[in-house]
């Protein structure tokens, strides 16, 4: 972590500020900061840099919006990411970053072409009884297995919250009792990998105020934004990351 050079580490410090807005604000934002860290840091390193980072803006978001989660959502979801965060650890440790960040990026876009689709043939309305349990299993084990991989679930994640209808507060709440849950339930197997290590803890560190500061900012742009330009900020942010993913 020594050689990291200045002009690399603000470009650190931006993406954790980016963090913080995402975790306050719009979740799928994160995915930058994923390009910005797989940018300056060597790839499996920049995971497990943006790990604890991203905890530290569980912590903000929890302070923000615990009292808006769906604990039901969240608990038919656990079992199918627990599968996916360990379906993406043994990704992780069989194949190289390239073919890891381009399959996750062509996930991602396309699954946003699928929610526009259903939307302009009018299949707008929210899943129910199987169909409901259905996309709850996919989206759990794709959203497990993309945060594990390359803390990318927070895309798949907000793709789901909006196929199941919700508003903004509770689509915030839900979203961070879900990434506090399931980062946590990452870290073991971030240790194992070797992705988490001493001197990856003291640039969490030095890079933290950034997220906290990030954070901040998030909750007083969420204020001004409406339902309907959330979703379609969500959409396009998205898109933004699996496309960063493919590069």
């Amino acid at each position: 972590m020594s050689d990291v050079t200045t002009t690399g580490f603000l470009l650190l410090v931006l993406a954790a500020l980016l963090v913080g807005f995402a975790k306050t604000a719009i979740g799928g934002a994160a995915s930058i900061s994923v390009a910005i860290f797989a940018a300056v840091l060597p790839a499996k390193e920049s995971t497990g840099a943006l790990l604890p980072l991203l905890m530290v803006g569980d912590v903000l978001a929890l302070r923000a919006y615990r009292r808006h989660a769906d604990w039901g959502v969240l608990l038919r979801l656990f079992p199918s990411v627990a599968v996916g965060v360990l379906a993406g650890a043994l990704f992780v440790s069989a194949v190289d970053d390239t073919v890891m960040r381009r399959t996750i990026g062509a996930v991602l876009i396309a699954l946003v072409g699928v929610h526009l689709w259903q939307r302009r043939r009018g299949a707008h309305a929210v899943p129910t009884g199987w169909a409901r349990h259905g996309a709850g299993l996919a989206f759990g084990v794709l959203a497990g297995f993309t945060t594990m991989v390359a803390n990318a679930g927070g895309a798949v994640m907000s793709l789901y919250l909006l196929t199941m209808g919700f508003a903004m507060l509770g689509f915030l709440g839900t979203s961070a009792w879900f990434f506090a849950v399931v980062n946590a339930f990452k870290v073991p197997f971030s240790v194992a990998l070797g992705l988490i290590t001493g001197p990856v803890l003291l640039l969490c560190a030095a890079l933290s105020p950034a997220v906290v500061a990030g954070g901040w900012l998030g909750r007083r742009v969420i204020q001004r934004i409406d339902q309907a330009r959330f979703q379609q900020i969500v959409l396009v942010v998205t898109v933004l990351s699996g496309l960063n993913l493919l590069r």
